[in-house]
């Protein structure tokens, strides 16, 4: 499909100018679509005006006259009210819309959303957003996409202007259960890298060489590798993804594992270890900060290279 052409005709309602919202919806305005935003962030709204994007009232303004709606939301009971609400997107929506959810939700919610979109006339697209905010600025990001073969096609554009990598993991709710596998691993990963490195900084082991040789061994893992050695290892705990979140996806991640009953027993040790870290206020910091929570409960030095 074209996407020089799909610029030219699709009209996209925005809702949601979060952190990752709002630098998607600014790569997309800059890249030749055309925007209606809406959030309860008025400044938000106003950086959208300022490149061109149009401002809307409310939920129901951004959602009317519209081909595509997105939204990029904070949780499940905000996408719900947002989206199925008495005065949300569905219900104000045109027939033939695409509601393109992208916020990270209960498994349920994609499902309830796409049926009633369908049972409206109306289609639904999950796509939770992989990688971190940064990513979301420079429209590099990821995208794991639940939709139709038709509804693909036209969001695809769309995602193309915001990301990097798009995997159209199959129907509707296939891209939010693929969001929770892949949050899974990378948030159990923080916990055991914290343990980790905590033990090795009560043997007093040097943090350099003992990274030297995880990295060598199938030990080693992304989040140790690539992504700790720029944050928390080197003293910069500003959150790209908080402890906050991650506690929240692994609740997300444990109570749909239980739904289809699939045991999840260190997930849901990991999810007990970061509601630690947000009961001793570390729940803003960035996920990787909980080597520093470990290290804070045992009385040990910051793991912290050096130079």
């Amino acid at each position: 499909m074209n996407q020089h052409a799909n610029q030219q005709h699709l009209r996209i309602g925005f809702i949601g100018l979060g952190r990752m919202g709002l630098g998607m919806a600014s790569n997309l305005q800059r890249k030749g679509f055309q925007l209606k935003v809406f959030d309860i962030n008025g400044a938000a709204i106003d950086a959208l005006v300022k490149l061109g994007a149009t401002a809307a009232g409310s939920v129901a303004e951004a959602s009317r006259e519209v081909d595509v709606i997105v939204t990029m939301l904070p949780n499940s009971a905000i996408v719900l009210d947002t989206v199925g609400g008495p005065n949300g997107v569905l219900a104000s929506a045109r027939k033939g819309a695409i509601v393109m959810d992208m916020s990270t939700v209960e498994p349920d919610v994609s499902d309830r959303l796409a049926a009633a979109a369908l049972a409206q006339g109306k289609s639904f697209v999950d796509a939770p957003v992989g990688r971190l905010a940064s990513h979301a600025d420079r429209g590099e990001s990821l995208f794991m996409v639940g939709a139709t073969e038709a509804d693909y096609a036209t969001v695809t554009p769309l995602l193309q202007a915001m990301g990097t990598t798009i995997h159209h993991c199959g129907g509707t709710g296939a891209g939010t259960r693929t969001k929770l596998v892949n949050n899974y691993l990378a948030v159990v990963s923080c916990q055991l890298n914290a343990e980790a490195l905590t033990l090795s900084q009560r043997f007093g082991l040097s943090l350099e060489k003992t990274l030297d040789v995880i990295y060598g061994t199938t030990a080693t893992n992304g989040q140790l590798k690539i992504a700790w050695p720029d944050k928390v290892l080197k003293g910069d705990i500003g959150p790209g993804f908080t402890i906050d979140l991650a506690h929240k996806d692994l609740t997300l991640i444990v109570d749909a594992a239980n739904t289809v009953k699939s045991p999840m027993p260190i997930g849901a040790a990991a999810r007990e270890a970061f509601s630690t870290a947000r009961a001793r206020g570390f729940g803003g910091n960035d996920f990787s900060a909980m080597v520093d929570v470990l290290c804070d409960l045992s009385g040990t030095e910051k793991a912290r290279l050096k130079g």
